[in-house]
Formats: structure tokens, C-alpha cells, sequence
């Protein structure tokens, strides 16, 4: 497996190249009538990585996936990514999720901010430890995409 060295020097074309899907985690997530959500206290990194032949996975500062969203043909303010988000429900015990488009990110001090567009489940106003899965750059909700694996299986459970 290969490991990027420098967080800083992650290309957007390298990660579209590669086709990484992404990974952002936070201590908690506020969202607000459904088209914005915040996650609060994020980690300082977003991981990437790779499936294989290539199997490479890094981390990149959150400042650097933020400013890479408007790079290249395939850019995520083009087409914005799909992406699940995972959070514990009120009780802490179990794992939700919902399936969002991604846009507008916002960093600002320990939290970032998107808008979002729900395309399956609900947003929480206050959830605990959180994980955002996004889809590589210039992908749409296909088959095999993180947010169009999620929304497979969810039909398959609702047909039984």
C-alpha cells in the first residue's frame, strides 16, 4: 500500500487519477431545515484512499480538500460529490445514516459546513460522533458508488 508523504502536495487530478472516495469525521453534527449540515469539532484531516491496483491512501488538511473542490473538469462545484453520512441516533446505540449531494463546504475554526440536498434517510439537528463517506471526483450516483451502494441495499431491506 502506498502512503502519501506530504498532506500539502495531493493533487485534485491525482485523487480523480487514483479515484479516491474520501473520509471526514467529527465529534458531533448540527444540521439546520435540512439543506445545511455543520460537523463540529472535525478532525484536521480528510482521508483518502484508493481501492486497488492502486490501494494508496493519505491524509490531506481540511483546508487542502476545501480548496481543491473547485479544481479541474471534473470538480466537485461542477458535479457535486454524493456522500453517507453516519451517525449515532439519540441513544448512542445504533448507527443511522442518510445519502446527501455535498456543496458549498465551509471551514471555519473546528467545523465544516455544507449544503446539502438529502436523497435518502433523514438529518438529525444534533447528532454525536459522525462519519462522512464521499465519492470520488466527477463520479455520479452509480452502482457502485458509495452513496448508490447505500441506497441498493436500503431498497433491497425495504422489499423484505
Amino acid at each position: 500500500m502506498t502512503q502519501a508523504s506530504d498532506i500539502n502536495e495531493v493533487s485534485e487530478q491525482h485523487l480523480e487519477e487514483i479515484e479516491s472516495l474520501f473520509v471526514q469525521t467529527a465529534h458531533g453534527l448540527a444540521s439546520s431545515g435540512g439543506s445545511i449540515i455543520t460537523l463540529t469539532r472535525v478532525a484536521p484531516t480528510t482521508l483518502y484512499f484508493a481501492d486497488r491496483p492502486q490501494r494508496e491512501v493519505g491524509h490531506m488538511s481540511n483546508e487542502h480538500f476545501v480548496s481543491v473542490w473547485d479544481e479541474g473538469d471534473n470538480s466537485f462545484a461542477e458535479n457535486p460529490p454524493n456522500a453517507v453520512l453516519s451517525f449515532l441516533d439519540s441513544s448512542g446505540s445504533f448507527p443511522e445514516d442518510a445519502v446527501v449531494v455535498l456543496s458549498e463546504p465551509q471551514l471555519a475554526g473546528g467545523d465544516l459546513k455544507y449544503s446539502v440536498e438529502v436523497l435518502d434517510g433523514a438529518l438529525p439537528e444534533i447528532a454525536g460522533p459522525v462519519a462522512l463517506f464521499i465519492d470520488p471526483f466527477g463520479r455520479p450516483l452509480s452502482p457502485v458508488s458509495a452513496a448508490g451502494i447505500n441506497r441498493r441495499d436500503r431498497r433491497r431491506d425495504r422489499r423484505r
